[in-house]
């Protein structure tokens, strides 16, 4: 855990902040934590690389692509396959 140390406090808010805190029944400090924590809202998830990768091609329009044609049975590859 990260410790923050706020300088320079003006009079009034450290007694506003204390003051609420109080109602509160908290700490000073755990109610300047919730109230951080309420201000920046909740932590991003991380788009998972499926989802970046779409973000990137998305500006650049879609292409329409025919899937290939799947009714040929797999094939065991050849040495030939496999030199080229």
């Amino acid at each position: 855990m990260a410790s923050l140390i706020i300088r320079n406090l003006d009079d009034a808010l450290k007694v506003r902040l204390r003051t609420r805190a109080a109602s509160h029944d908290r700490s000073m400090e755990q109610e300047a934590r919730l109230i951080l924590r309420d201000a920046l809202g909740p932590d991003p998830e991380p788009a998972r690389l499926g989802s970046r990768i779409h973000a990137r091609f998305l500006a650049a329009g879609s292409v329409d692509v025919d899937p290939p044609d799947r009714s040929d049975p797999p094939r065991r590859g050849t040495e030939e396959d496999a030199a080229s």
